[in-house]
């Protein structure tokens, strides 16, 4: 059968069954298919792409519950896993505090036996139950604080941008940790989540919202980082509250034309490499010379 109509984009021919309405004429499924590619996406402030639904909060919620929950079924994981730049395991098992010249039969852990993978993996461990009261007390409050945050903060960044900060801000109060007390064994995502504070003022500041219920909810977290610092670890607290300003900054006053995404790699790609070299001259101290690998 011949067909007289053309698509207004291609020109080609279609058949009567495959032609698509357009706003004047008609498209084929080709032209509507390529067209439905090309529709510009909508941008957070910050360039990411907009989602209503923050769905890395509650991933981030699910991977802390569930390591929780191993916590409970294996407890050498929190020694195992949680932030510790420098201590001994002793013959009998027990943990010590840290020397370079340490008896026979005594090993190093934490980051000064090559354990880099407890400057993350620490964010997402929490106190066990048997820590009294605040054991339990600590995950149900960092959690809250996440979902009350986080539902705020990732739709005004984006998926990416949220993730990204999360994990800077989690590594910022490591290092922290590491150079002002290396021998504490630290977990907890409440680095993470002191930056994740800071992103929601930055941001707030940088739509120009109302200021005076921000301006309270810094304050009150300003105020918790100094009344905690007794029974907390205020060095990841504040690493991570200063860490999650730094990106925020990035992300939110970054040039918005061409050079935006090449800007907030940048910056972030520039704190990670300032972060690890704080981490190995600190590691040079402690060990007397020499990273650990």
């Amino acid at each position: 059968m011949e067909c007289h109509v053309r698509c207004i984009r291609c020109e080609r021919h279609i058949c009567p069954d495959c032609m698509r309405e357009a706003a004047v004429g008609h498209q084929c499924p080709d032209c509507v298919k390529e067209g439905a590619r090309s529709v510009r996406q909508a941008r957070t402030l910050v360039g990411g792409r907009v989602s209503a639904v923050p769905v890395v909060t509650y991933v981030l919620i699910a991977v802390n519950v569930l390591v929780y929950g191993a916590e409970l079924v294996r407890p050498e994981i929190v020694d195992r896993f949680a932030m510790l730049g420098a201590g001994l395991t002793g013959p009998d098992g027990g943990h010590y505090l840290w020397t370079d010249r340490y008896p026979e039969g005594f090993r190093p852990e934490g980051l000064v036996d090559g354990e880099w993978y407890r400057l993350l993996t620490g964010a997402f461990l929490h106190l066990p139950p048997t820590e009294g009261t605040f054991g339990v007390f600590h995950i149900v409050m960092n959690m809250v604080a996440l979902w009350n945050l986080g539902r705020l903060v990732e739709p005004m960044l984006g998926r990416v941008h949220y993730l990204s900060l999360y994990l800077l801000s989690a590594l910022g109060g490591s290092v922290l940790v590491l150079l002002l007390a290396p021998e504490d064994s630290v977990v907890g995502a409440s680095g993470a989540v002191f930056g994740v504070g800071a992103a929601y003022y930055v941001m707030a500041r940088r739509v120009g919202v109302d200021m005076s219920t921000v301006n309270r909810f810094m304050a009150g977290l300003l105020v918790w980082l100094v009344l905690s610092a007794a029974v907390t670890s205020w060095e990841g607290h504040l690493g991570g509250l200063l860490a999650g300003g730094a990106v925020a900054l990035a992300f939110a006053y970054a040039p918005r034309n061409g050079r935006r995404t090449a800007v907030q790699v940048g910056a972030c790609a520039g704190l990670v490499v300032l972060l690890a070299a704080a981490a190995a001259i600190r590691m040079s101290e402690l060990t007397g010379g020499g990273v650990p690998q």
